[in-house]
């Protein structure tokens, strides 16, 4: 019995690893790309490691490129897009949470029904009713259409956490004089910090990577992100991997220390639930 405990621990935690290991390898090679030579991407073949390293790829990517810029536009729609989609989605999701109205299941109805239609088939639709209004090759252009995408799911994803707390705590501060503003404010919302963080986390990667609204809707490198920015490495009849890498992994800094700041939230947010009682 012991031996098939332990057999058992370790085939765990060798698929664990492996798991690890394949969602890792990407990145790593991201890394190693970047740092290659031009002259040893082709030469030395397929290398764990280039036998030598420059940094000049990050050099031209900052100081000779449009990257910065690009990087700039993504830090401000990806945090905009976070910001405001996580106050409506605390909002709406308390609502759908503790209220019941008439038109409840509709408005979820709808909610639901907007989910499920490919993003491609709304471009063209989204472009005629905003050319009109002049929010085309505009950042808040895409901030209005990334927040449109992610309040449905980030409202359920925040009833969710509101549906784990008890009504008796809001109910009982208003009976001692809280408005129910106040009650949401001073007692739910700080009891739901975990659910911000994951519903920040969330709305911040997708808009941090969407491409497809980025590339139909902005024209210009001004207004540009990162993700149509990479495409600037790529000309008529080469790609510049080594350039296009390096962006890569500047681009991942924003993300992996946005994630870092909200980690212990966020690992309680992921973890709400599991355990009963």
């Amino acid at each position: 019995m012991r031996a098939n405990k332990v057999i058992s621990i370790g085939a765990h935690r060798l698929a664990i690893l492996v798991y690890v290991v394949v969602a890792l390898f990407p990145l790593y090679w991201l890394l190693k790309v970047s740092v290659t030579p031009n002259d040893l991407l082709y030469s030395e073949g397929v290398r764990m490691w280039p036998s030598r390293m420059t940094f000049d790829h990050f050099s031209f990517v900052i100081a000779h490129s449009a990257f910065p810029v690009f990087f700039k536009n993504s830090l401000i729609v990806a945090g905009s897009t976070a910001v405001v989609v996580t106050i409506l989605a605390s909002l709406s999701g308390y609502a759908l949470s503790r209220f019941d109205f008439k038109a409840k299941y509709w408005i979820v109805g709808l909610m639901l029904l907007t989910q499920m239609f490919p993003l491609v088939m709304l471009v063209a639709p989204i472009f005629k009713m905003l050319s009109p209004l002049g929010l085309t090759n505009s950042l808040t252009g895409l901030v209005v259409v990334y927040t449109a995408f992610n309040v449905p799911f980030a409202t359920f994803l925040m009833q969710s956490f509101f549906d784990g707390i008890p009504k008796d705590l809001e109910e009982a501060a208003m009976i001692d004089g809280a408005s129910r503003f106040v009650a949401f404010r001073q007692i739910i919302l700080p009891l739901t910090l975990p659910g911000v963080a994951a519903t920040l986390g969330f709305v911040f990667t997708a808009a941090w990577s969407e491409l497809l609204f980025a590339l139909m809707l902005i024209s210009g490198n001004d207004a540009a992100t990162f993700p149509v920015g990479l495409l600037t490495f790529v000309s008529k009849f080469s790609v510049d991997f080594g350039q296009m890498m390096a962006a890569g992994v500047l681009a991942l800094i924003p993300a992996c220390v946005f994630f870092l700041l909200i980690q212990r939230y966020l690992v309680q947010g992921l973890t709400a639930g599991a355990v009963k009682g």
